[in-house]
């Protein structure tokens, strides 16, 4: 009888081209995305040693950190600009598909490739992006790359890696009613920290996961970078199937059928053991805010800012003191005080097509508060497409809310879309860091839903008093 294994092990040793005791594995890679920040040197290092892109139909290209959201065709950095021409050269070039500027399939990378049918269970998938933990969802092995591996996957299609160690993170029972996603690993990584992923590949189980919707699973398997790990995932089921079920790239027909049987197989073994399991209880999650400098420094709506007093090392007291004097925060001050300037609603963590919905149910028919400068980010062409196709642009338009083009837009300050020195956003994305919005910028974690009532509000409230039904 052979010993049960986790996912992680299967798709590991399946993907083993070298191994070598004492030294990293050299795993053969399925799918490569590329975008426009951390490819050129790549390519450059291919074009000076005279090398190929090993597989470019293994490899898809798109622009979105560049991309302008407004004005789309007025590039005003010189250094955006000469990004994302210089993809589109080493795209030509190099015989890689690419979805530029203008392309209809152009979006955020991390929305596109599952959105496309490029990302399938099994699979292991690398991008110069430290967020393509998102495609983990659909039960791959998906991580970044820094721009020298980038290189080496384009002129090998193989990767040099360190086997994993595996943690289970265990979800139990059902997320209550204004919960979302977002909320619940924004709470995982308050209540275990930054660092408690770090080494290990995560795969996250428990009813309330596979209550999840596959864009929910996103959601969840993008943040897994901030609690330190390397990837995160989730074995699929019947969700992940019928999700996948007619992309453009997924197989078709009688293919499609065998294809599911290889990744129902895929599912931990009954047995298995981790090297590492935390477990939290859903309903213990309220809707979450960050109030720091990382997403682990994340309290429910419902609190306070914490004190310094309250950390347990003479580092983390200091950790805390310095959060607060940059996002000019009190100690104990409640956070339903803090008042905005921005709500960001986008990213690839929330710019999904159902993002947008939840959003537009929150804030139609209501109005902006007179305080805020709120946007709302597609995550791609098709989504915005779909989108406007239901009117939900129109919702956000008449409340108030600019409706932009496509792009990761003010997730970070690599295009027009900055917050300014000294203000403060309530932002659907994923990271809180110093300066991540821009300089000086303070950031505010948030799901769909809390950005879309701060943005009426002017300031965090509980979202759960503006909802009668689960959101």
């Amino acid at each position: 009888m052979t010993q049960p294994k986790t996912i992680i092990d299967k798709i590991w040793n399946k993907h083993l081209v070298h191994q070598e005791e004492g030294k990293p594995d050299l795993l053969y890679v399925d799918l490569h995305l590329v975008h426009e920040v951390t490819s050129p040197q790549a390519f450059e290092g291919l074009r000076l040693n005279n090398r190929k892109v090993r597989r470019p139909e293994l490899t898809y290209a798109t622009m979105d950190h560049n991309v302008p959201t407004i004005h789309r065709n007025v590039i005003k950095d010189e250094v955006s600009k000469k990004q994302m021409e210089t993809l589109k050269q080493n795209c030509n070039e190099f015989g890689v598909e690419l979805a530029d500027i203008d392309h209809p399939d152009q979006g955020i990378v991390h929305v596109i490739g599952p959105e496309l049918g490029l990302t399938h269970p099994g699979k292991t998938i690398v991008c110069g992006d430290s967020h393509t933990s998102t495609h983990g969802a659909f039960g791959a092995i998906a991580f970044g790359i820094g721009t020298s591996e980038v290189e080496h996957v384009l002129a090998t299609q193989t990767l040099w890696q360190a086997s994993p160690k595996t943690l289970n993170v265990k979800v139990n029972g059902e997320l209550g009613k204004g919960v979302t996603a977002k909320d619940l690993i924004l709470a995982i990584i308050a209540k275990y920290g930054v660092r408690f992923g770090t080494g290990y590949i995560i795969e996250y189980t428990g009813q309330a996961i596979r209550s999840l919707s596959m864009e929910e699973r996103m959601t969840v398997c993008n943040m897994s970078i901030e609690a330190g790990a390397r990837a995160g995932l989730i074995s699929p089921d019947e969700t992940t199937f019928e999700y996948i079920r007619g992309k453009r790239h997924a197989p078709k027909g009688e293919d499609f059928d065998k294809a599911v049987e290889e990744w129902r197989a895929l599912a931990t073994d009954e047995g298995a053991e981790y090297d590492a399991t935390v477990e939290i209880d859903a309903d213990e999650v309220e809707p979450q805010v960050t109030w720091g400098t990382n997403p682990g420094m994340c309290v429910p709506v419902s609190a306070t800012v914490p004190t310094p007093e309250s950390g347990e090392t003479v580092n983390e007291k200091a950790e805390i003191q310095r959060a607060l004097e940059y996002m000019d925060l009190e100690a104990g001050q409640s956070i339903s005080s803090i008042q905005l300037e921005h709500v960001f609603i986008g990213s690839c963590t929330n710019s999904r097509l159902s993002d947008l919905r939840k959003a537009a149910d929150i804030v139609r028919g209501k109005q902006v508060h007179p305080s805020i400068n709120a946007l709302v980010v597609p995550g791609s062409k098709s989504v915005k497409e779909a989108a406007e196709a239901e009117g939900l642009d129109n919702v956000f338009k008449s409340a108030g809310f600019q409706w932009r083009d496509a792009g990761c837009s003010m997730c970070l300050a690599m295009n027009d879309d900055i917050i300014p020195p000294g203000e403060r956003c309530a932002s659907t994305s994923n990271r809180n860091f110093e300066g991540r919005q821009g300089t000086d910028a303070r950031t505010h974690l948030v799901s769909p839903e809390m950005a879309a009532i701060a943005a009426i509000e002017g300031r965090f409230v509980d979202v759960r008093q503006y909802t009668e039904q689960p959101v």
